[in-house]
């Protein structure tokens, strides 16, 4: 399955550097694991019969030969020891599947086809089982002596009923063969190396077809994250191309319908949002020239209060407040829905910082010390939208004139942790912001009294506060002091 990116091109997403130990690594070393272990039984399994065979073969032909040639052994008791030698080196000569050494024991008589008269390969286990009582076909045993393997065989020599003595009966003279294994123990160690030497070829051959697995597993699941990736991107009509009937082309379809769900949810959702702003944008405009015309009204029956009676001049200052509170939320509503609407633009000037404060409170007639206390740094100079910064120093010290206690402090310096960043700090003496309303402060018409339904101001100002300064680049947050009161710091790179 591939994904399908429409406008996206020219620029494909960004994707992430391939892990040390990824999905293909670990799929290959799964692969490349079975493989050993298939690899490594069946060695073993085929060295484990292969060198049963051999030693058998070898075993059972030695044996069978060498009792063959004890049964046709011509010697009259009691032994000539130089006779029984004779007749041993022959025995010797003809053993198979290669020549013997052959030893005798006659009670304490020793002889043997060698110079030696005794073997230390020979075990007493192996003397007990042949001279044990009744026994009279012999038994064999496979010794390892200095790291060389041995076969050794006793075959006990019985009466064959001539001379008045019963057929059958041991004799008391028992014959030894020892034959070295060597040979075969070097076909099974070259068994050993070329099972060892043909496993590593047949790794690298496993090699192929466990990459061509993980390829095939891995495009898909590649594919599905570029078009996860596109969607989280904003890109909501990627869709991915889904072939087959397996697991992973059902992902591939389940993905396909949930974005193509997720994709209508979205658009009607911004219908609806564009649909809100759009009105809330039409009523402000709408409302813009009534209010202009009952604002005129509103001064001049202000002017002529004094000259009505009280219930009336009442009412009519009643009237006027309203209509300014009004007034200043329809203003408010249309800049949010330019903000809404991506309008808003900065139009920005190198300005002094402090002249600027200084200017919003002399115009907003805060420049009574007992309400507002500066503390401003001259001559920083930043790159500000005059008129929107106004409107964030005008927002925070009237939210903290109506919301704390008097005197409201404003500061202005360059942050020096971070150099280059204007800070602009407001803080009152009042209680303090709840926990529980930190979280909202810069929400629209949020209110952290469920029971306040009015305020003297339209509920957006810090909302606007907050769209400024990020305009500018900025961060603002609200926070309390630690000696109480609350404080909200603006940040703007200079």
């Amino acid at each position: 399955m591939k994904a399908h990116v429409p406008g996206d091109v020219d620029r494909p997403p960004r994707m992430r550097r391939p892990r040390p130990f990824g999905l293909r690594t670990r799929l290959v070393l799964a692969f490349l694991l079975v493989a050993a272990v298939g690899c490594g039984t069946t060695a073993a399994l085929t060295y484990r019969a292969a060198r049963n065979a051999i030693l058998e073969q070898t075993q059972d032909t030695a044996v069978t030969a060498f009792r063959q040639q004890v049964e046709s052994l011509n010697t009259r008791l009691p032994v000539s020891p130089e006779g029984l030698r004779l007749e041993l080196q022959r025995i010797a000569r003809l053993g198979k599947p290669r020549p013997w050494r052959v030893y005798a024991e006659y009670g304490n008589v020793r002889v043997s086809s060698t110079d030696r008269p005794e073997s230390t390969v020979l075990t007493p286990e192996l003397r007990r089982r042949a001279t044990a009582l009744g026994v009279t076909h012999g038994s064999f045993q496979r010794v390892v002596k200095d790291g060389t393997p041995y076969l050794t065989v006793a075959v006990p020599v019985v009466f064959s009923g001539r001379g008045g003595y019963p057929a059958g009966r041991p004799t008391g003279l028992v014959l030894y063969a020892v034959m070295d294994l060597g040979e075969e123990e070097a076909n099974i160690e070259a068994m050993v190396l070329a099972a060892r030497d043909g496993a590593l070829p047949a790794l690298l051959v496993a090699l192929v077809p466990a990459l061509l697995a993980a390829r095939g597993v891995l495009r898909p699941v590649r594919e599905l994250r570029r078009a996860a990736h596109s969607m989280g991107r904003g890109r909501l009509d990627t869709r991915i191309h889904a072939k087959g009937s397996d697991e992973l082309a059902d992902l591939a379809r389940t993905f396909n319908e949930s974005a193509a769900e997720l994709e209508r949810s979205v658009a009607e959702l911004r219908r609806a949002e564009a649909r809100a702003r759009r009105f809330a944008s039409d009523v402000s405009h709408e409302l813009r020239t009534p209010l202009a015309g009952m604002l005129a009204v509103t001064e001049v029956l202000d002017e002529d209060a004094a000259a009505l009676d009280s219930d009336t001049a009442r009412a009519v200052r009643l009237i006027s407040a309203e209509t300014g509170k009004l007034a200043v939320l329809v203003e408010d509503l249309m800049e949010i829905s330019r903000f809404d609407a991506r309008a808003a633009e900065l139009h920005t000037d190198e300005v002094d910082a402090a002249e600027t404060v200084r200017r919003t409170l002399l115009g907003r007639h805060w420049t009574d010390p007992g309400q507002v206390v500066t503390e401003l740094t001259d001559g920083i100079r930043a790159r500000l939208d005059p008129r929107r910064f106004d409107v964030v120093v005008a927002n925070l010290v009237g939210n903290a004139l109506r919301h704390g206690r008097p005197p409201v402090t404003v500061r202005v310096y360059v942050e020096e942790a971070a150099d280059g960043w204007l800070v602009t700090e407001v803080a009152d003496r009042g209680p303090g912001i709840p926990q529980d309303v930190l979280p909202h402060v810069f929400d629209r018409f949020y209110k952290g009294d469920p029971a306040r339904t009015r305020s003297a101001g339209s509920g957006l100002g810090l909302a606007i506060t907050l769209e400024n300064v990020r305009l500018h680049g900025g961060t603002v947050v609200a926070a309390n002091r630690p000696d109480g009161g609350a404080v909200f710091t603006v940040r703007i790179p200079l």
